[in-house]
């Protein structure tokens, strides 16, 4: 309504002060929604008042105080996003930015992921990417971009950013960067809501097909990843008979629609088809390790990235034996962007503590240790570290 994501932000936790300071008195209103936007509703009133280059602002968000009642929750509207949180996806990924600056605004102000966690993600430092915010705020509210759900053609076009700031929201909550908790199954859930309303959005999209069934399956593992205090639980330790077996068999329904589209596959598709075969897996030794890096090698050639290379390095050492695996991470070593990722040191201590390279390995777990900033996985790496001896 002002046009101006800054100013928005300002005037929504104005309203959140104010019902802390009211609530407990006068209690919790029966639409703390409308509420909220009500009394947002008036301190933005009260500011452009004081703005007079902004009048024509100030009188159309005056009118609609006064003649529109107050919005209920989930009511849908005319144009077929009926989750408040996907509309606003959808809106802050305008193409006025770039994809790195949408994908950093979104997840920052709709996403629940702090600066640092979306750096982590990025592989990139928290003053890059609070610059990438900074500047995306900016640059919408001096391109006087419309708040609004794009349609047709416009919505299409933003539709791969859309599946990259929930793809990495679940991420963040299937493996937290920091913090106690090992998973954070909040923004996994909430993921999965915007996977599954988008694929009724747009049923013809193979990809978004892919990152549901991904989610899905994935999703599938939580109860058995965790362990009694909270550690982490690598997958082949994993009781599989802790696997959600439902979600699993939507995860491979999803994928078969993504298939069935008949389109070339996509990133999150084969994403999706290396989860499916961990998941057909009754044992870790059933795995078909074979199949799963031949499908990171065609992951590689479609979306390439030094990430994707040291998971395919993983299910090369699984294949074909560490001392293969170890070759492949051993030229990631000097890549720029995973100096800081604690899952390089960890895989490579992995790949020596099979070839018996025991004081190597030890030294890699401690050092991937120094670089999480997760405190469950810090101590299973340093407890793998002292296990070496």
């Amino acid at each position: 309504m002002v046009h101006d994501i800054g100013l928005a932000e300002e005037l929504a936790q104005d309203a959140l002060v104010a019902a802390l300071e009211q609530w407990p008195e006068s209690g919790v209103p029966d639409n703390p929604g409308a509420w909220l936007m009500a009394v947002g509703k008036r301190r933005a009133i009260d500011r452009l008042r004081r703005r007079q280059r902004l009048e024509h602002r100030l009188e159309e968000i005056g009118r609609d105080l006064e003649t529109r009642p107050a919005p209920e929750p989930d009511v849908p509207d005319d144009d077929h996003i009926e989750d408040d949180v996907l509309r606003l996806v959808f809106t802050a990924c305008h193409p006025v930015l770039s994809t790195q600056a949408r994908v950093a605004l979104t997840l920052r102000m709709l996403g629940g992921l702090t600066t640092g966690e979306i750096a982590r993600a990025f592989l990139t430092s928290e003053s890059t990417v609070a610059q990438r915010i900074v500047r995306a705020k900016r640059t919408l509210t001096d391109a006087g971009v419309p708040f609004e759900v794009p349609e047709g053609p416009d919505r299409a076009a933003r539709l791969s950013s859309v599946l990259e700031v929930i793809y990495l929201i679940f991420n963040e909550g299937y493996t937290a960067t920091a913090g106690s908790d090992w998973v954070r199954t909040d923004l996994c859930q909430d993921a999965l809501r915007l996977g599954r309303i988008l694929a009724e959005l747009a049923p013809g999209e193979p990809e978004v097909h892919g990152l549901v069934a991904l989610m899905e399956i994935q999703a599938s593992r939580t109860r058995a990843r965790i362990g009694p205090s909270g550690e982490p639980v690598p997958l082949p330790e994993q009781d599989r008979g802790l696997w959600d077996r439902l979600l699993i068999h939507r995860g491979f329904a999803a994928l078969l629609r993504a298939k069935a589209l008949g389109e070339p596959l996509g990133p999150y598709v084969l994403q999706a088809a290396i989860a499916a075969s961990h998941a057909q897996a009754r044992t870790a030794e059933d795995t078909d390790w074979t199949q799963i890096a031949s499908l990171y090698e065609v992951l590689a050639s479609v979306a390439p990235s030094p990430v994707v290379d040291l998971n395919r390095a993983v299910a090369v050492g699984r294949a074909h034996g560490p001392a293969r695996g170890l070759e492949l991470v051993d030229t990631l070593v000097d890549e720029p962007s995973l100096r800081g990722y604690h899952l390089l040191p960890s895989v490579r201590g992995d790949l020596l503590a099979r070839l018996g390279r025991t004081a190597e390995a030890r030294a890699e777990f401690e050092r991937a240790a120094e670089l999480t900033h997760n405190e469950p996985e810090r101590r299973a790496l340093l407890d793998r570290a002292a296990a070496l001896g």
